[in-house]
Formats: structure tokens, C-alpha cells, sequence
């Protein structure tokens, strides 16, 4: 059904490049990981049967760690060559470690962590979608890539828990192995490339420096510029706890509020269900009515909210309605997107989403070994995986059943706190020298304009004051 939406909703048809074309690429990649949701969480328990939690934590902190190290590269190269061949390499290098589930737990595990190297999808996708948009349509083309992940997993999880208690796990793994290669076919076959021909250099020999791909060199740059500076800070803040949370919540339900398998399946897709009505109708008239800053800061005040409730939250009762909170706060991060991308120029888009996904990758990396330490150091520890729910309840404090998440909540408040001086642009008058370009690697081809004598000294976005 994905697919044949877009084909029919393409301006020119199959061969124009649409949104609806990266919606389709994240939502089949997307659908195939939550379909294992269930049987993921039993693998990890077998494989790692003591300190399930920092295991969980170091698996997806590497993948995290390595994430963060390429994805500077990989949007610096998708501004040379072309997004086509970047998405085709980062969606099946992220559904690689799929198949393996069954064939080797160790190497599933070995693999998925390695495979951060390439997982990088969203970078390429925001790249792809500020290609084929104009400015003010961002923001809302944003949130319908945003929603369209939640959307992945309204019914993806439920799905692989019931065909995995009906017909076993190894039905299941090769039914999102299927689905994962039906994503490849599709970029392949029927997904455009977006960047303009011109844009390209003329070979493919181009070079590109190291400084495009040193991860650590968009961190040293944000600081010459204010603005940028402050979006940083405020996106590892605040997306420090949420990739924490990503890594261990359905572990926490399971364990520590007693969900079961079903009960789990069912709350992420509520979740999931609420999240595509924020980042699609609330995203778009919160966008309308209180501007970009507003939003933003709307959306981390619902994360705070929703991290303290599910710290303190010991009841059933008080996890659906944080998770109500949380899809709330599900528009802040293509509220940042908007504001960033608005102020790149068009062959600049993989860079600037380069940037903030190389935070968020650092964050991916950080996150989940944080959570995992501070529930080894509570002793949280996985003792049920029968999805009853009733196992052993962990030795931790009955006033604070989730202390990660209060750490979770302190940081976003601190991310909200320093949001609240990011300046609210009203339009591209207001950046007359947006982005400037480097004269180095990819922005030294024809395509790029001739460069002043200090290049190398020039802001990342246009320099603002606080």
C-alpha cells in the first residue's frame, strides 16, 4: 500500500522525486525492526542471561559511537554523488544483521553493533527531502517523515508477537528479512535521485577531504557560530535520554511494570498512533501559530513531563499516559530540523543533516550505555522473558522505579534552558549569508561559488547573537 502511494502521490508520477518516496523507504526499514521487537528481546535474554540491561546498553552504544564517527562522510558524500546510492547503502547495511537473529545470536549482535558504520538512514532522507522542498514546506515535510516512523511500529510489533507466539520466532525473522529486501528493490527500481544533476560534480573521482570526514570537525565548527552552537547543545540534551529510553523501555515494561508481550505490542502502537497526529496536524499548526522556537520549546517541556512520569510511574495506568506525553513530544526533533535546514543552502543539505545526525549519533553511542549503567548500578536485571510479566522484581528504590529516566529528565530540562536562547528567525530576509560554503573537498567543484580568502574562518550557518 506504501508503495502504490507513491506512485500515485508523485507530482510527475514514478519518475519525479517525492516525499512520499522517503516515506516508503523509512517505513518498510522501519516495519521490518519492529516486527522483531518480541523476538529480540528473547534472544537477548539467552544470549546474555546476566546483566541483560548494560549488555543491551554496550550493544547499542557502539552502534551509536559508530554512527556518529560516519555520518559527517556519508552526508558529505551524498552532496557530491547523490542521495540514490547512499540510501540503497545505509538501508541494507542497517537490515544486514536481520537474517542472523536465527543463524548465530553472537553474530547478530557482533553485526548489528558494526553495522552503525552505515546506519545512518535519516541523515540522507532529511538530505533527500530538502532537495525536493521548498523552505516553508519543511517543517511539515519533516514531521511526515518523523510520523511515518512511528507510524512503522503502529502495527509491526503487534504483528511479530502474535506470528512469533503462533508460528515461532524463525517466521518471523525471515518475514522482516523479506521485507527489508522488499526496501531495497524498491530504491532500486522506482526512487529517483533527488539531487540535481548540476549540483554533482563532473566524476566521480572527486575528492573529498578529511576534514568533511572528520566527525569530530562539524563539532569544532558549531562553535564559531552561535545559533548553531545552541541547536547542538540542545539536540544532544535532549536526545541523550530519548536514545537511552529507545534502547531499554520495552525491556523496563516487561520487567519492571509487568507488561506482557501483548500489552507491550499494544502500547507502541497507541504511542505510535498518537505520534503521527502530533507530527503531522499538531506539528503543522503549532508550526502556523507559535513558530519554529515555540514548538521546540513545547516539545522538550513534554519530554520533561514524560521522562519524570515514567521515572516516578510504578502503575500500568502511569505508563499509557506518559506515553501519551511522549508522543507530544515527538515534534521537537523535525521542529530542529526545519530550523536547521532553512538556513543551508540547497547542495548543503547532507551536510547540515550530516551534522545534526552525527550528534544524535553520539548521542546513540552514549545513551544506551548510560541507561544500562545506571540500571546495572540500581540492579535492574531481566529475570522474565515468558511475557508474563511476573518474574522477580528488581532490588531498587519503591519511591524512584526509574532512576535513568530522572537522569533522562535533568537533561532535558538543561536542554530546554539553553533552547530558550536560540533566536526565532522569520524567513530566509533574515540570513542574507546563509551557510556559507567551505573551499575545500566537495564545495570546492563547479558547482560551488567562488570562495573568499577565508573559508576555512566562516560561520557554519549565519552568525547570530544571543
Amino acid at each position: 500500500t506504501a508503495i502504490v502511494c507513491a506512485v500515485l502521490k508523485a507530482p510527475q508520477g514514478i519518475g519525479e522525486p517525492s516525499v512520499y518516496h522517503a516515506v516508503v523507504v523509512i517505513f518498510l526499514e522501519f516495519f521490518a525492526w519492529g516486527l522483531l521487537t518480541t523476538p529480540m528481546l528473547t534472544v537477548l535474554h539467552q544470549t546474555f542471561p546476566q546483566h541483560t540491561f548494560l549488555m543491551n546498553g554496550l550493544i547499542h552504544g557502539v552502534k551509536g559511537l559508530l554512527s556518529f564517527l560516519s555520518a559527517p562522510l556519508i552526508g558529505a558524500l551524498s552532496d557530491v554523488w547523490g542521495r540514490k546510492s547512499f540510501l540503497l547503502l545505509t538501508v541494507f547495511f542497517t537490515c544486514a544483521p536481520i537474517p542472523l537473529m536465527k543463524i548465530s545470536p553472537w553474530w547478530y549482535f557482533a553485526v548489528i553493533s558494526m553495522s552503525g558504520v552505515f546506519a545512518v538512514t535519516f541523515s540522507v532522507i532529511f538530505a533527500y527531502v530538502a532537495d525536493i522542498t521548498q523552505e516553508h514546506e519543511r517543517s511539515t515535510a519533516y514531521g511526515l517523515v518523523s510520523a511515518t516512523f512511528a507510524a512503522s511500529l503502529v502495527t509491526s510489533p503487534a504483528i511479530g508477537a502474535y506470528l512469533s507466539v503462533a508460528y515461532g520466532d524463525t517466521l518471523v525473522v525471515i518475514l522482516a528479512t523479506a521485507i527489508a529486501l522488499l526496501d531495497i528493490c524498491f530504491i532500486l527500481v522506482a526512487v529517483p535521485e533527488s539531487l540535481p544533476e548540476k549540483m554533482r560534480p563532473a566524476s566521480w573521482g572527486a575528492p573529498i577531504s578529511w576534514e568533511q570526514a572528520d566527525p569530530f570537525a562539524s563539532l569544532r565548527k558549531v562553535g564559531q557560530d552561535s545559533t548553531v552552537l545552541l541547536i547542538c547543545i540542545t539536540v544532544f540534551l535532549s536526545y541523550l535520554p530519548e536514545a537511552g529510553q529507545y534502547s531499554s523501555f520495552f525491556l523496563y515494561l516487561r520487567q519492571v511494570i509487568g507488561f506482557s508481550s501483548e500489552t507491550v505490542a499494544a502500547f507502541i502502537a497507541v504511542v505510535g498512533i498518537l505520534s503521527i497526529l502530533a507530527q503531522t496536524v499538531v506539528l503543522g499548526i503549532l508550526m502556523r501559530s507559535i513558530g519554529n522556537k515555540n514548538t521546540i520549546l513545547l516539545g522538550l517541556g513534554f519530554q520533561i513531563l514524560q521522562l519524570a512520569w515514567y521515572g516516578f510511574g510504578s502503575q500500568p495506568w502511569m505508563m499509557w499516559a506518559a506515553g501519551a506525553v511522549a508522543a507530544m513530544s515527538s515534534i521537537t526533533f523535525p521542529a530542529i530540523s526545519a530550523i536547521v535546514s532553512r538556513n543551508a543552502d540547497p547542495d548543503q543539505q547532507g551536510v547540515v543533516q550530516g551534522m545534526i545526525t552525527g550528534i544524535r549519533g553520539l548521542c546513540n553511542g552514549l545513551g544506551p550505555a548510560l541507561y544500562g549503567f545506571v540500571f546495572y548500578l540500581f540492579h535492574v536485571e531481566l529475570s522474565d522473558t515468558d511475557g508474563s510479566g511476573k518474574g522477580a522484581k528488581p532490588n531498587m528504590s519503591a519511591i524512584i522505579p526509574g532512576p535513568p529516566f530522572l537522569f533522562g529528565a535533568c537533561s532535558v530540562l538543561l536542554s530546554l534552558l539553553v533552547a530558550l536562547f536560540i533566536p526565532e528567525h522569520t524567513g530566509p530576509g533574515m540570513r542574507p549569508g546563509a551557510y556559507k560554503k567551505h573551499s575545500n573537498g566537495a564545495q570546492s567543484h563547479s558547482h560551488s561559488p567562488q570562495g573568499s580568502g577565508a573559508e576555512g574562518k566562516e560561520p557554519l550557518l549565519e552568525d547570530s547573537s544571543v
